[in-house]
């Protein structure tokens, strides 16, 4: 038998629902005709009346189904059907539709899982996630808030004057960050190409360029391990804005933050990793002071190292300064920065391509968002000086021949954009996994992303 390609002119089931709300139990609307179209998720025979539970995008509904007029039901459970009728509400209050006819869409081939309990292994979750989706009106949900979230975050940012851009996603040389790229090869070019591990570098030169105030929502990608809060492939914001400082991001950066979870939750408390938090407030804290509350700042790498080791922090992989500093934050500091923290001025030596403050010169205008102990962002006021930018990626160089493999290459043909004069400004990269971690209420990325990267089963 022939199945039909379409069914057009369907209502969503939300919106019968709706309607059924002034009928009294047991009545129907017999002047009002609604088609709907879903999946068969429950079925109860009673007599000449066969009840199915219908489920699409926007909810589930009863349907009820005399025979004398929809004939004998052949339909399994997970069958894809197209229902007209008239809206009604069943005697015990059940928000309904009196069928009149009904067809069969789709046949489901494979059984559905236990359709009471859902999916309960974790990984068979993130294996099939189509299969999540369909079982869990919770998870369906979840995607579409997240994609609110994003949206949310475009309008924001196009509402404030911001172009949307591309930049590449193969790249000659990786930049914008300290991570491990993947790396592929192109046959036409006869050379490597990297994925690129953030947009930075591009979206600058479109400052260069005279645009101003440009944005990618993109997906990156590290060639590294996971963790609850890491993924090889996830999604981020990065924007940069022309005449602006990271105190001007950091602003703005709020702003967008509480607009995605109104568009998220409808307000911008959650509770994230155990705690109810509230993103709309915000306090602040320096880098060194934040570290010296904890007795392990300095910046002499004997010294450190020793203060480290006292402490129990497992330091025989941290190879210089900058790699011992970064450890003694993300130990002591990140952790317990559980409301909504702004952590700024940082050193030098963690961020090659920020503008060092007025006050010291050692330190950079550069901050972290940190949400529950978990950064959620990084800003700086971006360095515009191409003769300084070409000595900080000497001194990455150094890191690198110190053991760093993260550490950033340098691009000569960034710096030559860089030479033609780039306005000051500010830029800010958002995970947009971690956003909707922290939104969603979720403990791990692999949640939030619909299809993570998992190891290949045999």
């Amino acid at each position: 038998m022939s199945l039909p390609k379409r069914f057009p002119d369907r209502d969503e089931i939300a919106r019968v629902r709706a309607e059924v709300e002034h009928l009294e139990a047991g009545a129907t609307d017999d002047a009002t005709k609604r088609r709907l179209a879903g999946r068969v998720m429950a079925r109860r025979d009673l007599g000449r009346l066969v009840f199915l539970d219908l489920v699409d995008r926007s909810g589930r509904i009863q349907l009820i189904c005399p025979t004398e007029r929809t004939g004998e039901l052949d339909l399994h459970l997970g069958d894809i059907v197209g229902v007209s009728g008239s809206p009604a509400r069943a005697r015990r209050g059940e928000p309904s539709l009196m069928v009149d006819e009904l067809e069969l869409l789709a046949r489901i081939r494979s059984p559905l899982p236990d359709t009471f309990h859902g999916i309960e292994d974790v990984e068979l979750r993130y294996r099939k996630r189509y299969l999540e989706l369909l079982m869990s009106e919770e998870s369906r949900d979840e995607a579409i808030r997240r994609a609110r979230m994003v949206s949310a975050i475009r309008a924001y940012l196009d509402g404030e004057g911001f172009i949307e851009v591309e930049t590449p996603i193969l790249q000659p040389r990786y930049g914008g960050g300290f991570a491990e790229p993947f790396v592929t090869h192109s046959e036409l070019l006869d050379t490597d190409l990297y994925l690129r591990i953030a947009d930075e570098l591009y979206l600058k030169r479109l400052i260069v360029g005279g645009l101003e105030k440009v944005y990618e929502l993109s997906k990156d990608f590290r060639n590294e391990s996971y963790s609850y809060k890491h993924s090889p492939e996830f999604s981020q914001v990065e924007w940069y804005e022309a005449y602006a400082d990271y105190k001007d991001t950091a602003a703005r950066l709020k702003e967008l933050v509480s607009h995605a979870a109104d568009a998220t939750n409808g307000g911008t408390r959650t509770t994230f990793r155990g705690h109810e938090v509230d993103v709309s407030q915000w306090q602040e804290v320096r880098f060194v002071e934040a570290l010296e509350a904890h007795g392990v700042w300095t910046r002499d790498e004997a010294e450190l190292r020793a203060k480290l080791t006292a402490a129990g922090v497992d330091v025989s992989s941290d190879r210089s300064w900058s790699q011992l500093a970064d450890h003694a934050y993300s130990h002591f500091v990140e952790p317990e920065l559980i409301q909504p923290t702004i952590v700024y001025d940082w050193p030098i030596e963690l961020s090659p391509f920020a503008r060092t403050t007025d006050a010291d010169e050692t330190l950079v205008e550069r901050f972290e968002a940190v949400v529950s102990g978990m950064e959620i962002a990084n800003a700086f006021s971006e360095l515009n000086d191409s003769d300084e930018q070409a000595l900080r990626f000497a001194a990455q160089a150094s890191e690198r021949d110190a053991g760093a493999v993260e550490a950033e290459p340098g691009d000569p043909d960034y710096v030559e954009a860089m030479s033609y004069g780039m306005a000051p400004n500010g830029g800010c990269g958002v995970g947009v996994d971690r956003l909707a971690m922290v939104l969603l209420g979720k403990d791990t990325i692999r949640d939030v992303i619909l299809f993570p990267t998992l190891r290949r089963r045999d």
